[in-house]
């Protein structure tokens, strides 16, 4: 099984909402730690926002209080709610977990090693 894999993306006018989805394995679903971080072409990776297993949320000043993330765990899946979309918005996003499974909490995005094949975001003036 895929551990992680994205859906939801697409193009909008700026100004848009966007809901994405990572339905994840059920190995990865018990990480301890998952997260949404995107990616423009030539850009490098932005993380947005990490939840451990105590449902602990932090999002980076990136996400200016436009997304919100949750979860459905009756069916293993991660959402990332984007709203008030900027053409900056524009890029691939990917979900992320930590496969080590250790303890409750997110230790940092450097062990969040498994990721999805990612959703592509196009946001037009």
């Amino acid at each position: 099984q895929v551990p992680l894999v994205e859906s939801g993306g697409g193009s909008v006018q700026a100004g848009g909402s966007l809901r994405l989805s990572c339905v994840a394995s059920a190995d990865t679903w018990s990480s301890n730690c998952m997260a949404w971080f995107r990616q423009a072409p030539g850009q490098e990776r932005e993380w947005l926002v990490h939840t451990d297993r105590r449902g602990g949320i932090t999002y980076t000043d990136v996400t200016e209080g436009r997304f919100t993330i949750s979860k459905d765990s009756a069916k293993n899946t991660l959402f990332l709610q984007m709203n008030s979309l900027k053409p900056e918005d524009s890029g691939m996003y990917y979900c992320a977990a930590d496969p080590r499974h250790v303890g409750s909490w997110c230790y940092g995005y450097e062990y969040l090693t498994l990721q999805g094949q990612g959703t592509l975001v196009t946001v037009s003036s």
